[in-house]
């Protein structure tokens, strides 16, 4: 074949092929399509993102309705008395989160292995989701699973105050603790800032000061800090914003872990509010 049939059968060719000589894309082309996708991923994520926690909150509005409904249970079968104690152990180390008697507190059980709070549901109340005492958008890693196998064992945390008395002490009264009588779920009385007392449960915002891990002290939050899911004694539960740190017990100095307590039950009280 001579270089002019060549030509010629090549001219051919192409033209068979709709006038295109090349059918993959350039470099340009390529990378004009990568930052298109790029430019779409970075609309889309912030939304799904944002969409995926929406989810976390609304399941973890769920667990306290379920919460709410065994606290409700509790209080038919028990004279209309919430959930309350155990008496706490002497106090011996701020490794203890009960350090007396109705102290707000997450815990579900504490380090002699009894249960406290609303660890008093599981046995009969929770017994068949036991999961719902765990918020599912923690900030930090938590095994839930984990977590409840210690249940009757050692001091085991879970992921919501629970507010079944107002003692912020860090040491028990004996003659308070021998008199005192368990909160009634239609008469839970006023806060210290003279409001009826609504809230129950609410999810853990709690900052700390590094070093405190061999007391197993360490930073609880919950839905990047940004809402709390708050448990009301009729029942009903609200997601509140947390943007202004309201509902956040932030301990900035190890001065500020003797009034850890009182810090708690603030920001209950400004989900009385």
């Amino acid at each position: 074949m001579t270089n002019h049939s060549r030509r010629r059968f090549t001219r051919g060719l192409v033209a068979g092929m709709g006038g295109h000589a090349r059918d993959a894309f350039t470099l340009v082309e390529l990378l004009v399509v990568i930052a298109i996708v790029a430019v779409l991923a970075s609309l889309l994520l912030p939304g799904l993102a944002a969409a995926k926690e929406a989810g976390r909150r609304a399941v973890c509005s769920s667990n306290l309705r379920q919460i709410g409904l065994a606290i409700h249970s509790y209080a038919e079968e028990y004279d209309g008395a919430i959930p309350y104690g155990p008496q706490a152990p002497p106090f011996t180390s701020p490794a203890s989160f009960y350090p007396s008697t109705g102290t707000p507190t997450s815990l579900i059980g504490l380090q002699g292995g009894a249960p406290v709070g609303l660890g008093l549901l599981l046995s009969q109340y929770l017994s068949d989701q036991p999961r719902v005492l765990f918020c599912p958008g923690p900030d930090q890693s938590v095994d839930a699973g984990a977590e409840l196998a210690n249940v009757g064992k050692r001091q085991v945390q879970a992921s919501y105050y629970y507010r079944h008395g107002s003692n912020t002490q860090l040491f028990d009264d004996p003659t308070t603790v021998s008199g005192s009588s368990p909160p009634r779920l239609t008469s839970l009385g006023n806060n210290r800032k003279g409001l009826p007392i609504r809230a129950l449960a609410m999810d853990t915002q709690f900052l700390c000061p590094p070093g405190l891990e061999s007391f197993n002290v360490k930073p609880r939050t919950h839905h990047r800090q940004r809402f709390v899911n708050v448990l009301y004694s009729d029942g009903h539960v609200l997601s509140r914003r947390n943007t202004d740190g309201r509902f956040t017990v932030n301990l900035v100095t190890y001065g500020e872990m003797r009034g850890a307590f009182s810090r708690i039950l603030e920001v209950l009280e400004s989900a009385d509010e």
